[in-house]
């Protein structure tokens, strides 16, 4: 499958006889080569690798170094750190190791890496754990645009490890990146309580009309820094004292798709103007709500709002 411009695969194989940019070691702390997939690499490229590593060792779990490859007709080996010498390791440590690789893969400027399945030779992991874990940290490195990978492939050394790969890599992505990348979408609206009454802003976007102040989630984004943001850039106002009051979640609530919004009061401090999100804005008094023609589901959100203050 293809994510933006990488793609993504799963294959049985050896993992040491893939030509590719990096292979990754599913290593120890003190970078030493025993068994595994790290014994068959040592094997395959060389005493040299192992030397290489160790001057660089031992690391941090969770942290990862590259080295050269030896004869391996891969450009470097990265060495990730899924344990230290007690040979224990659980999600943390892969997650970490596997995100310090994409991210080590960014640094070196490489388009192609090929992974084994972390945690679950030595460390006895489940399979379909590690590879939804793998799966995540991949797909956050591509939505960020950070290892600037062209391919990802997940090598596996037999046919049942290859089937649950593709269900907890290319099925889990496939999941994600379609079905729930369709919505729902997430919202926040502010309520915003000054002296002279509610803020709203007259939308510069269809759905035209009237609106609370409000916009869309950003991922890494959490709904409190959404709603000062978006706020800030419709109203030039900096909210205090944000309290949640409802989310509301009926499909119909926007013309567009189904959202989820979220919706705040708060006090706010500034001077109250139309920003470039907003084509204008107006205070309306508490007792005008009900003759106002707004936007989305914003007057019964205001309905809301006035019956939860009178009780």
């Amino acid at each position: 499958m293809k994510i933006k411009n990488t793609e993504i695969k799963v294959m049985l194989g050896d993992i040491t006889e893939q030509e590719v940019d990096a292979v990754v070691n599913a290593a120890n702390n003190k970078l030493l080569m025993g068994g595994g997939v790290a014994g068959a690499i040592k094997k395959k490229g060389g005493q040299i690798i192992e030397d290489e590593a160790i001057k660089d060792g031992p690391i941090e779990i969770g942290q990862a170094i590259a080295t050269g490859a030896g004869k391996l007709k891969a450009k470097y080996v990265i060495h990730a750190a899924t344990m230290g010498m007690d040979f224990k390791t659980d999600e943390i440590k892969i997650r970490n190791a596997c995100r310090s690789s994409l991210d080590l893969a960014g640094k070196l400027k490489i388009s192609s890496i090929i992974f084994p399945a972390l945690g679950c030779g030595t460390g006895g992991f489940p399979l379909l754990a590690s590879a939804k874990i793998m799966a995540q940290e991949l797909l956050k490195d591509l939505r960020q645009e950070k290892s600037g990978l062209k391919e990802v492939t997940f090598c596996l050394n037999n046919q049942e490890a290859v089937a649950v790969f593709n269900k907890g890599v290319l099925g889990y992505l496939e999941y994600v990146t379609t079905k729930l990348s369709g919505g729902p979408y997430v919202t926040v609206d502010a309520i915003i309580e000054l002296s002279e009454g509610i803020v709203i802003i007259e939308r510069s976007n269809p759905p035209f009309g009237w609106a609370l102040p409000g916009g869309f989630v950003d991922y890494g984004e959490s709904l409190e820094e959404a709603v000062i943001r978006e706020t800030k850039e419709e109203t030039n106002l900096d909210l205090t004292e944000i309290k949640q009051f409802h989310t509301y979640s009926n499909p119909q609530r926007d013309l567009r798709f189904h959202t989820i919004g979220t919706v705040f009061i708060a006090k706010a401090k500034g001077i109250p103007k139309a920003g470039d999100d907003a084509k204008g804005l107006k205070i309306v008094k508490l007792s005008e709500i009900e003759k106002l023609q707004l936007a989305f589901d914003h007057k019964k959100i205001l309905q809301d709002y006035l019956q939860a203050k009178q009780a």
